[in-house]
């Protein structure tokens, strides 16, 4: 049996791929997060908490002697820690410096002295900057736009010098932009759903013509999976993008949730773009197709809808956040001045 520590476990997509783990009977998970405002229990279900194979480690990636205490006979780990808000590291960077860079550094550290098996750094497609050609090859220049991307960027190469320095067994997987069931009210889908529902408005930046290859988390866990249980040597010092190859512009997006709840589109609020708003993000596909045996299998329509649904069913899942001191004054100081 493997062992797995998903650092950041408790977050949107960790917590996707720890119940898929967790399906596998040959797998055992430590799930180790900070449980900062978008960590959140809530994401497991009480058979996952009970579970047999299943540990809860609450702890900062960035701290040394928490990550110590998680480490012992650890066969892989994937690293979900993260800030990854765009707005909220423009607002204040140092909190994406500390978990992104200084956090995986520490966790690069402490591998290295007790490897295991496999480290998968989960980086992100924001490390590329709007796309210079397409669609976005593994090899597409890094040029961040924001400070999360920046850190995350940053992150991504440090991974790299380990496994060339080091030979550490890396490697590196650039998702672009997930959606699904149990994404954090403030990013873009699950946020135009909550506000859809309470009449409140649906902010768009510039011209809401910024488009992303979006991919849905089920699909995106999937390949993650792949990745753990092929042979090391095929895939060590690698870089995978993980993408749809489809994109759809926030416009598109809007339009389509307002007509599932038969709202009017005057909830469609354009405010002054975000700073250094990467306008396209499209990703190739053939490398992981090849090395993987993977492609999204997830139609864009059917998973915003599935993902609609899900979100109204659940609203005492986001109602919960969104009640949040936290939540409410972020909220107010970063959107109420953009009206």
């Amino acid at each position: 049996m493997k062992k797995v520590l998903v650092t950041g476990g408790a977050g949107f997509i960790g917590s996707h791929f720890t119940k898929e783990l967790l399906k596998d009977p040959s797998y055992k998970v430590v799930v180790f997060d900070k449980l900062t405002y978008a960590g959140n229990l809530d994401n497991f279900p009480s058979e996952v908490l009970k579970h047999p194979r299943f540990k809860f480690v609450k702890g900062d990636i960035a701290v040394k002697k928490d990550v110590e205490k998680v480490m012992n006979r650890i066969d892989i780990v994937i690293n979900f820690a993260a800030e990854t808000h765009i707005d909220r590291s423009i607002a204040n960077i140092d909190p994406f410096v500390s978990t992104d860079f200084i956090g995986t550094y520490v966790l690069l550290e402490e591998f290295r002295r007790r490897p295991g098996d496999r480290f998968i750094q989960i980086a992100t497609s924001e490390v590329y900057g709007s796309a210079q050609t397409v669609p976005m090859t593994e090899e597409h220049p890094i040029a961040p736009q924001s400070p999360y991307a920046a850190t995350k960027a940053a992150a991504d190469r440090l991974v790299y010098s380990y496994y060339k320095t080091y030979n550490l067994p890396a490697v590196i997987v650039r998702p672009f932009n997930n959606y699904g069931p149990n994404q954090f009210p403030e990013k873009l889908i699950p946020f135009f759903i909550a506000n859809a529902l309470e009449d409140r408005p649906l902010f768009v930046y510039g011209s809401g013509k910024n488009t992303r290859d979006w991919l849905y988390v089920k699909d995106c866990v999937q390949a993650l999976k792949k990745i753990c249980e092929v042979d090391i040597n095929k895939v060590k010092g690698e870089v995978f993008n993980l993408g749809s190859g489809q994109e759809y512009d926030v416009m598109e997006i809007a339009d389509v949730i307002l007509d599932y709840f038969n709202k009017p589109k005057s909830l469609i609020k354009k405010v002054t773009d975000r700073p250094g708003h990467v306008e396209r993000l499209i990703s190739s596909t053939t490398k992981v197709k090849k090395a993987l045996n993977w492609q999204a299998k997830t139609d864009f329509t059917k998973g915003l809808i599935e993902t609609i649904k899900w979100y109204e069913s659940n609203q005492w899942w986001w109602k919960k956040i969104m009640k949040r001191r936290e939540y409410q004054r972020f909220y107010k100081e970063w959107y109420e001045k953009r009206k």
